[in-house]
């Protein structure tokens, strides 16, 4: 009897593949569009919808917030030191949420919990 080949087996069963789709889903803005895929199939394990809401939840908050930012910006004067601030603000949430990715994927990497505080309550709203 042969081994079973490792090809055959599904991409979501395979512990090595699925921890490489975690990082995939956490991937700034790219990773929102597979997370929000793998939700909306209603499969997976209970870690896998977790780390897609996760993705999800601060992805669209980032999208939130730079859209805020960015059209308050829009209407302030341009020489005026609101306008200047709101463009640095706007910065900061940027690279925020490219650290706070980052630092996801950190914590997966070291096998840690991917459990935000602040986050969990929200992701009881999500499917």
């Amino acid at each position: 009897m042969e081994p079973p080949n490792p090809v055959d087996r599904d991409a979501f069963t395979n512990p090595t593949l699925q921890r490489l789709w975690f990082f995939v889903y956490l991937l700034p803005i790219f990773g929102m569009i597979p997370a929000l895929w793998q939700l909306s199939r209603r499969g997976g394990d209970r870690q896998t919808r977790h780390i897609s809401r996760l993705a999800l939840l601060i992805g669209l908050i980032w999208l939130l917030g730079y859209g805020l930012l960015n059209g308050a910006a829009s209407v302030s004067e341009v020489q005026s030191l609101p306008h200047g601030l709101l463009l640095l603000l706007n910065s900061f949430w940027g690279s925020a949420y490219f650290l706070v990715n980052l630092g996801l994927m950190v914590r997966l990497w070291r096998g840690q919990s991917l459990k935000l505080p602040l986050l969990q309550h929200l992701m009881k709203y999500l499917p």
